[in-house]
């Protein structure tokens, strides 16, 4: 496991440490058709305001460098809702009183992991560790672990992947809690760094994992800066002109985190 620099750790403490009570000026949203015209808080470098200008076509945004500056925005009164995965946002919401998600799905996506155009070999790799997964039910014991019903995810298993046929560089952003998210150990860990450890252990190769801005991975990714990019990547046919998606590991969805 990736440990993390002392920075990056810090933006992962709850919400509730970093943010005031107290937004005056915005009506609160109880139902997911009340956010046609509303403002949203979404990070910069995804999908997210494309996705919801697809159901939302009059929605108007505020971007920011994470899904964590989205959330804070959302709790000061600085937007209506956040617009975000939706394991994401519900993890963000069972750790800090005064924000929830809504029922039902701003649109509906399926993630995978991301390699370039030309690996078509690696993408096979990934592939083939998801079937074998599934078949030895251990994909199962993975979804239990990292997306429970209550609580918080359980601890990362020590997966070795230490071989002769060199070294996996993961990109992926580490604030994309459970997919990739830095532990109380400063380790990044995670549903996708799990996911990853059985890809480079297939390979015989030891894994590197590289975390950055959600909106770098890509780049880093063609540019040759990393092998493969995970952090509940949506797949989408504009990145799939870009980069070679596995086969997908989790259809989750763009989801709204609003104030109670």
């Amino acid at each position: 496991m990736s440990k993390a620099a002392p920075g990056r750790a810090a933006l992962l403490l709850p919400l509730a440490l970093l943010l005031f009570s107290g937004c005056a000026g915005r009506e609160r949203v109880k139902d997911i058709e009340q956010l046609g015209d509303r403002e949203f808080a979404v990070p910069s470098g995804t999908v997210a305001d494309k996705l919801v200008l697809s159901r939302f076509p009059n929605a108007r945004f505020k971007y920011f460098n994470s899904v964590l500056d989205a959330c804070i925005a959302v709790r000061s009164g600085k937007a209506d809702a956040a617009a975000y995965d939706e394991p994401i946002l519900r993890n963000f919401a069972a750790k800090n009183p005064g924000l929830k998600v809504l029922p039902g799905m701003i649109t509906v996506d399926n993630y995978g992991f991301a390699v370039r155009l030309e690996d078509s070999k690696l993408k096979r790799a990934i592939d083939e560790v998801l079937e074998e997964l599934k078949a030895g039910g251990e994909f199962a014991a993975m979804r239990a672990r990292w997306f429970p019903e209550k609580g918080a995810p359980h601890p990362m298993p020590e997966i070795e992947t230490g071989g002769t046929n060199g070294t996996l560089r993961m990109g992926t952003s580490a604030v994309t809690e459970p997919f990739s998210f830095v532990d109380a150990s400063r380790s990044v860990v995670g549903f996708d760094i799990e996911l990853a450890h059985h890809v480079a252990r297939k390979l015989g190769m030891k894994l590197e994992v590289v975390d950055m801005d959600f909106g770098g991975m890509i780049p880093a990714l063609v540019s040759g800066k990393v092998d493969v990019i995970g952090a509940c990547i949506t797949i989408t046919p504009e990145r799939a002109e870009r980069v070679l998606f596995s086969e997908p590991y989790y259809t989750g969805g763009i989801a709204a985190l609003v104030r109670e």
